[in-house]
């Protein structure tokens, strides 16, 4: 059984953050990029996913975005964040498919590490209970440790979300051991029936190769390097790039 659940092949669907995007807006005000189009033409061009990170600083998605980009998403609503009060009740009134919920407080620049899912037990526990309580799937931001990735079970996630920016660092350097812990991770989920997730700097670099080492990957969640990306060559073609990679 352990083998069968290694090399079990699924499809792996991308989810476009568009937090950059809100990014660009803020710095001038108004409202252009409009997200509500960004989001709309991320699905036309075969995104499967949106995924909004709001923050309460309000520094890339706002509040109100939150609610403008409900009506829109054809596809699946992932919302991450830190499990305040805010936080919960932006899932309660919007539904979205999937809360992601990320350890990091208000003041950090950007998500920098998992859950310690054993400490954290009593918290997450009730945090997720909430949160089902909206019909949604839940998925927690763990870094590349096994007995972490399987203890998500016991605060009753649905799926994990490995956090690769190790992996992406250490990537040019030495592939297979970037990819390792990730791959121990990774099956002491599965052999404990979570799904599992994936995001934080993966590009076109280095997206395949995490792609095809973890078979049971059900989604990755992309965003700065995307647009980045799509500075170059297009919204449309790097979205369609980066679907290249996970097929």
């Amino acid at each position: 059984m352990h083998r069968v659940l290694q090399y079990m092949r699924k499809m792996t669907k991308l989810s476009v953050n568009i937090n950059k995007f809100a990014t660009l807006r803020n710095a001038r005000g108004g409202n252009n990029p409009d997200l509500v189009k960004i989001a709309t033409d991320c699905q036309h061009f075969g995104a499967e996913g949106i995924t909004i990170h709001p923050r309460p600083d309000e520094r890339h998605i706002t509040t109100q975005d939150v609610y403008n980009l409900k009506p829109i998403i054809t596809t699946e609503y992932n919302i991450e964040g830190y499990p305040d009060e805010r936080y919960i009740k932006l899932v309660a009134d919007t539904h979205p498919e999937q809360a992601t919920l990320v350890p990091d407080p208000p003041d950090v620049l950007t998500s920098n590490a998992g859950w310690d899912t054993k400490k954290e037990k009593q918290l997450l526990q009730d945090v997720i209970g909430k949160l089902k309580e909206n019909g949604c799937r839940v998925s927690i931001f763990v870094g590349p440790d096994a007995e972490m990735a399987a203890a998500a079970k016991d605060v009753g996630a649905d799926r994990i979300e490995l956090y690769t920016e190790a992996y992406a660092r250490a990537y040019k350097q030495n592939r297979e051991e970037a990819i390792k812990p990730y791959q121990d991770a990774a099956l002491a989920a599965q052999e404990v029936g979570l799904e599992i997730n994936a995001g934080h700097d993966l590009d076109l670099e280095n997206l395949r190769y995490f792609y095809l080492n973890i078979p049971s990957l059900s989604e990755v969640s992309i965003g700065h390097a995307l647009v980045c990306n799509a500075l170059y060559m297009g919204l449309e073609n790097s979205i369609r790039l980066y679907l290249k990679e996970l097929r």
